[in-house]
């Protein structure tokens, strides 16, 4: 079908999956379930951190923000992408394009230095047990936090990034080739002109919000690393891996599915790859998080059985 029959007034077709009307039909069945559980389970872990008493420390206060910071991801494309995959209309409007836009760079940036935070919690509680209690005191972790949120980091990215992307020539073609609107998809659809100097620009966003929080959590995993080598007690070295293994397979799902997405080549079946990398990131991700939190930690797993007791 042509540009012109496909545009709408001041909007863009996300094309997804609808080449393939069969697998459009399998993924609405998988993602409208795994949204419903990305939703209860960080839903969940918010009311159990913010009212349970034995949820009160500072690591499950910054887990309390990056449930919340999952849900915006997922809420943020999810349900229209489920619309579109049960209708014909595909549609959404320039507003929305670029709200969703920049709610996406916004939300990611904060979650990247979210993380870094988080590591440093688990680096104060390896490391520094007994200086745990003051190096993360309550105010502190709100400051913290405060700065994860309002760094400007994640809004300055968007800030620039949005505008910049949306005003890119597009010489009538309004066809996404995606189920969202992501930056590269947009940048490679609509640029007539150059658009080196826009994909430079974003890649020292990147460096700068993605890969330096990366090597502040490297670094934090690095002391503890050796910190659990000078350990002589085999029980010490397993308490210490119960520490911090939750948050590494977070950081590994995050920044794994990240690099996957932003290093794929142009070629037609590395774009679906890149959909699925998305897809993941987007829901894969947020149904995890909480899975991982739940199953792995005992004191989670005993506030789950109180707030169920309490329920009956």
């Amino acid at each position: 079908m042509g540009e012109s029959n496909d545009s709408v007034e001041d909007g863009f077709i996300l094309v997804g999956f609808s080449d393939r009307p069969q697998l459009e039909m399998v993924l609405f069945a998988v993602n409208l379930p795994l949204y419903v559980v990305a939703v209860l389970g960080n839903s969940t872990i918010i009311l159990l951190c913010v009212l349970d008493p034995g949820l009160q420390s500072p690591m499950y206060f910054f887990l309390a923000h990056l449930s919340f910071l999952d849900l915006c991801f997922s809420t943020s494309c999810i349900p229209q992408m489920l619309v579109h995959l049960r209708g014909p209309a595909k549609t959404i409007s320039f507003a929305g394009c670029t709200v969703q836009l920049s709610a996406f760079l916004t939300v990611g940036g904060v979650e990247c230095l979210l993380l870094a935070v988080m590591a440093y919690d688990r680096y104060a509680a390896v490391c520094r047990p007994l200086h745990y209690a003051v190096l993360l005191r309550p105010g502190l972790c709100s400051r913290l936090v405060a700065a994860a949120w309002g760094s400007g980091l994640g809004l300055l990215n968007a800030g620039v990034m949005s505008p910049l992307t949306m005003v890119l020539p597009r010489c009538g073609r309004r066809r996404v080739p995606h189920f969202l609107c992501e930056m590269p998809a947009l940048i490679k659809m609509m640029a007539c002109a150059d658009a080196r100097a826009v994909e430079m620009l974003a890649f020292a966003f990147a460096v700068l919000i993605v890969l330096l929080p990366l090597a502040l959590i490297l670094v934090s995993y690095g002391h503890i690393a050796a910190a659990v080598r000078r350990m002589r007690s085999a029980a010490g070295r397993w308490k210490a891996f119960n520490t911090c293994s939750s948050h590494l397979a977070v950081v590994s799902l995050f920044y794994g599915s990240i690099i996957y997405m932003y290093m794929q080549p142009g070629n037609s079946s590395s774009q679906d790859r890149g959909k699925f990398a998305t897809l993941f990131y987007n829901l894969g991700a947020p149904v995890l998080n909480p899975l991982i939190y739940a199953l792995r930690n005992q004191e989670v797993r005993a506030a789950l059985r109180k707030a169920s007791g309490r329920r009956r």
